[in-house]
């Protein structure tokens, strides 16, 4: 007959059902403390109070000062009706006040962005003009290193000596040489100079010295035929334009 095989002795009933209560116990513990954490991190924080009760101890400060303020501000107010007082009953015109003082009212405004030192400083008058041994105003403009050669620069200027201004503006507009644009900005530049810089009218003005200097001379070499090479000079020139009041120093 074959053998039953021997089960593992469980215990009594009574001790099953003890560590059966002993661990319901603890998941209900366990169960109980997650509530408690969660109704802490739920609850709202405090706020806190110190700039409130900082608020409050300030508040009683301020107001006995602004009390001692209007206190001040009557006293002086009846000390001022007293003293008009007596100075009506005396005869004596009150002193009228006024707005600015006379040391304020000769104070020269000051301008945004000024510092002290120019605040009041006056615009400084045009400088005078150089003159000629004759007595003859003369005002000059130069223009150095113009990439142009002199003999072609010369031809132009030749065109305006002894020219009144508008006569030489002409004479440039029109001239079909690549030198007369140069000539004509320094032109332009000695007419701002002698209006910007000295006060004189454009309309009364003559070219006096109109010359033109050799300045220095570029070096460049073009490449030839059996290997050789050939010097590229390129000139420059220094001009110079002289205007005058004196019609007899043209020319």
């Amino acid at each position: 007959m074959a053998k039953k095989p021997a089960q593992p002795d469980q215990g009594t009933p009574d001790e099953a059902a003890v560590e059966v209560d002993a661990a319901e116990a603890k998941q209900a513990e366990g169960e109980e403390k997650a509530a408690e954490q969660a109704e802490a991190a739920e609850a709202p924080k405090p706020k806190r109070r110190r700039r409130r009760k900082k608020a409050e101890e300030a508040a009683p400060a301020e107001d006995a000062k602004q009390e001692a303020d209007a206190e001040d501000a009557k006293q002086a107010a009846a000390d001022e009706e007293a003293a008009s007082e007596a100075a009506e009953a005396e005869g004596e015109p009150e002193a009228e006040e006024d707005d600015a003082t006379p040391a304020e009212e000769d104070k020269p405004r000051r301008r945004r962005g000024a510092s002290e030192v120019t605040a009041g400083r006056k615009r400084e008058p045009a400088t005078p003009a150089p003159r000629s041994p004759d007595g003859a105003v003369a005002v000059r403009a130069r223009a150095k290193y113009v990439r142009t050669a002199p003999r072609k620069a010369r031809l132009v200027i030749d065109h305006i000596r002894g020219k009144p201004v508008d006569q030489a503006r002409a004479i440039l507009a029109s001239t079909p040489r690549a030198a007369s644009r140069d000539v004509l900005k320094l032109l332009e530049s000695a007419i701002a100079n002698a209006e910007n810089n000295h006060e004189l009218v454009a309309d009364e003005l003559v070219v006096g010295q109109a010359f033109v200097d050799e300045g220095p001379t570029l070096k460049r070499y073009r490449p030839r035929a059996l290997g050789r090479a050939t010097r590229i000079r390129k000139r420059t020139s220094h001009m110079t334009i002289t205007l005058t009041t004196n019609e007899k120093n043209g020319g």
